[in-house]
């Protein structure tokens, strides 16, 4: 497929769920815009799939919950989607002093969470530290959310809004030591800590505060950081952007492989294939919703393979004719609705980093798991009584797998599992449902497995690291492109993705803010 035109206001490279924002918003606006996307369908890492033969059960494949999309620009687009809330925020299994408990923490926080921390730790003082530390989070939350869909603020205009103490321990301080301060109980220590560690490989006291970083966008979305559930799975996130975008009158070409990006005097040159020739366009501006590494080869610099980014986690997509039993008698139901925490306790997140740092995958794997169905049935189709079920590992960097992927994954998934067994009456193996072919309903992706399907170098998924959602105090903020955190070496090429300051995540929020940033230059 060819475009219907040569020359463009914007032309967006990648079809992802930034993209498509980026592009409803310019296109509302009255420019002419061409999105290319390089596989066959939009959406990126946001798209449901049926990975089973003969199922019919939609797995959201990749992203899995959404918290930072901003109800602004669900309302903005007029989005028709649903997102719901889970009923339980998280449940962690846990056998202590031969007996297998759990620590269950409600959507709504009430008297069953309260007796649940006293019956693990033996007192009331843990949860009181729970919720004095969440409430300093929401008090952060709530300052930094409203600007982030506006120009940058600068770091002090964020910090003179908040509590100094409570900037310390969020933003200056290693989180691991906030972490330490605040609570006794390891396996409490562990649950608050993962946050921090979604995608991102690093110590709890990493002196880069990358971790402190990743935990900030966690908490903030639309100022309560709650992660809810798309009705009909990440795919009708991405079915409703495409909607939007086509209404505003966007040009959508998938298929579409763009191997080159030029400067001209006025703008820019695309360059893209369709697996039958080549096509070039110009635009004024472009906008790049992959990946910066991988834009400045695009723009015509060498790879830079001691500059890629590294990704962090083992995803494993699975089908169950039943949820199982947990040794802990709590009703699956309640367990597997939220977060079911998995080797998680502090320490343990701290040995499995260090042995993943020394070149080895961890002995005990830390991840959780999610049961989406719970919170939203139509995702099975016609099946009654299944189940589907995420499972997120943390500190399985890709170099882990470089030297033998597809064994290596295979005893990533084998240690994964048997994390879960640990604490489950009937093993995992026997609730799994299977193909038409007979084969176990269980799909796993590595980081190399993301980045061959999706183009995100080193299987990233935040594109790089994340960054803070505010500019340096004496930060350069002369251009709109500066002013909204989107800018490259390029006048002419914004990013728009996850790779853009305060990026990351299913939030759209790189597409917006490369939107703002065009129009506030025309």
């Amino acid at each position: 497929m060819t475009s219907a035109k040569q020359r463009y206001d914007v032309v967006v490279v990648g079809g992802g769920h930034n993209g498509l924002v980026s592009a409803a918003y310019l296109a509302r606006a009255g420019l002419s815009v061409l999105v290319l996307e390089r596989l066959g369908h939009t959406g990126g890492a946001a798209v449901s799939a049926q990975p089973f033969a003969g199922r019919p059960a939609r797995l959201s494949r990749y992203s899995y919950l959404v918290s930072l999309l901003p109800e602004q620009l669900v309302s903005d687009l007029e989005l028709d989607i649903r997102l719901v809330s889970r009923p339980t925020a998280s449940y962690t299994p846990v056998r202590r002093d031969g007996r297998d408990l759990g620590l269950l923490v409600e959507r709504t926080e009430g008297e069953a969470t309260r007796r649940s921390f006293a019956e693990l730790t033996g007192s009331e003082e843990e949860y009181a530290a729970w919720r004095a530390f969440y409430a300093d989070a929401a008090e952060l939350a709530q300052v930094v959310a409203p600007t982030l869909l506006s120009p940058l603020p600068t770091e002090r205009q964020v910090r003179e809004q908040v509590d100094a103490g409570l900037w310390r321990d969020f933003v200056t301080s290693p989180l691991g030591e906030t972490i330490v301060k605040r609570f006794q109980d390891d396996l409490v220590r562990g649950v608050v800590a993962t946050d921090a560690l979604i995608g991102t490989f690093a110590s709890l006291h990493d002196p880069s505060l990358v971790q402190n970083r990743c935990f900030l966008y966690h908490l903030i979305g639309n100022g309560t950081g709650e992660w809810r559930v798309p009705v009909g799975g990440m795919g009708a996130v991405t079915d409703a952007l495409a909607r939007a975008a086509d209404r505003a009158g966007a040009e959508v070409i998938t298929s579409a492989g763009v191997s080159g990006i030029r400067e001209t005097g006025d703008g820019a040159e695309v360059t893209w294939h369709d697996g039958g020739r080549s096509h070039t366009v110009t635009a004024r501006q472009v906008l790049a919703n992959v990946a910066p590494w991988v834009l400045r080869i695009l723009l015509g610099d060498a790879e830079e393979p001691e500059t890629k980014p590294e990704g962090s986690q083992l995803k494993i997509n699975l089908l169950l004719d039943r949820l199982p039993r947990l040794r802990s008698g709590v009703d699956p139901a309640v367990a597997f609705a939220g977060t079911l925490h998995l080797a998680e306790d502090y320490g343990r997140l701290e040995s499995a980093y260090a042995e993943a740092a020394a070149g080895r995958l961890p002995a005990t794997l830390p991840g959780e798991v999610y049961c989406h169905s719970l919170t939203d049935p139509s995702i099975l189709g016609d099946t009654d009584g299944t189940h589907t079920l995420t499972y997120f590992g943390l500190h399985t960097p890709a170099s882990l797998f470089a030297q033998d992927p597809e064994a290596t994954k295979q005893l990533a998934v084998s240690r994964a599992l048997a994390a879960l067994d640990e604490h489950l009456v009937d093993p995992i193996a026997t609730c799994l449902a299977r193909d038409r072919d007979g084969n176990p309903c269980l799909e796993a992706k590595i980081p190399q497995d993301v980045e061959r399907d999706l183009a995100m170098p080193g299987g990233h998924i935040f594109h790089g690291d994340l960054e803070w959602p505010w500019a340096a105090n004496r930060a350069r903020l002369d251009t709109p492109a500066q002013q909204w955190g989107v800018q490259t070496e390029s006048p002419s090429v914004l990013l728009c993705g996850s790779g853009a300051r305060r990026g990351g995540a299913v939030s759209g929020i790189g597409g917006h803010n490369a939107a703002q940033a065009v129009l506030a230059s025309r």
